[in-house]
């Protein structure tokens, strides 16, 4: 399997970035937590989360992870006026003391942890009693069109590359199995809700330039591809996409959020 690149942060939010802004937002808006709170924001990439959590949640204190130094780096940078503390570091080992945080929160990360389970138990492990624990994944499978529709361009041309559907890969998109996993956490009132917001693209090339970018599952295996294969991959995948007469797309980008109570 081509291993996913996660080392360019401006090339990430070209791809996906500018599209975790609106559904962070959604997210915040869904927990309405109150002011004052201690967060720490697991898989933070390029900051979008941590971000509004800084500008809109009045924090008493806002940390921020990520295992990838390109993407934190490039957060230090893009979020230099905040007072986010920005680290280095993997999720399952948090380098923080037990019970240290109010607000726990891991936006589009999840599935790229090495064991999602014991992340959440790093998590629970460093939350104060009465946190909430919140997570949100892409729907990989149904309604992230943006790459759903990717992939079914990809396995169309070639069945044999199901193996690097996220769809296939990353199962915890799941809202069944996101609500095992917090419920074997041992968290309380789990709860789960479909986030909608859509992504809107100023014409093919906004669309496929992203693709080509190299960081993420989607872009690290379209490099993989020759040249000739990847404008046949291009073509297919554009007659598929609704098109609109003035050039632009719309699709829908879903994700399950996910929030338990630590007791």
């Amino acid at each position: 399997m081509t291993p996913d690149s996660w080392d360019a942060g401006v090339a990430y939010e070209q791809f996906m970035g500018r599209w975790s802004r609106p559904i962070a937002a959604a997210f915040l808006d869904w927990l309405a937590a109150p002011t004052g709170l201690r967060w720490l924001d697991v898989g933070c990439g390029t900051g979008a989360l941590s971000r509004l959590i800084a500008d809109s949640a009045e924090p008493a204190h806002v940390v921020a992870i990520d295992f990838a130094s390109g993407f934190i780096t490039h957060a230090q940078r893009l979020h230099a006026a905040t007072a986010i503390d920005f680290g280095v570091a993997s999720a399952n080992d948090l380098p923080f003391t037990d019970a240290q945080f109010d607000h726990i929160v891991s936006g589009l990360a999840l599935n790229f942890f090495p064991d999602p389970a014991a992340a959440v138990r790093e998590m629970r492990r460093v939350a104060a009693d009465n946190a909430i624990i919140a997570v949100y994944v892409w729907d990989y499978a149904g309604e992230m069109q943006m790459l759903r529709r990717f992939w079914d361009a990809v396995v169309a041309l070639n069945p044999t590359a199901t193996q690097h559907d996220e769809g296939v890969r990353f199962p915890l998109c799941q809202p069944e199995l996101l609500n095992d996993l917090f419920t074997a956490a041992g968290l309380s009132a789990v709860t789960i809700v479909a986030l909608d917001v859509p992504a809107r693209f100023a014409d093919w090339d906004d669309f496929w330039q992203p693709f080509l970018g190299q960081t993420g599952p989607a872009p690290s295996y379209v490099a993989s591809l020759s040249a000739e294969k990847q404008a046949v991959l291009a073509a297919t995948l554009r007659t598929a996409l609704p098109i609109a007469p003035d050039g632009t797309i719309t699709l829908p980008m879903r994700a399950w959020a996910v929030r338990g109570g630590v007791p």
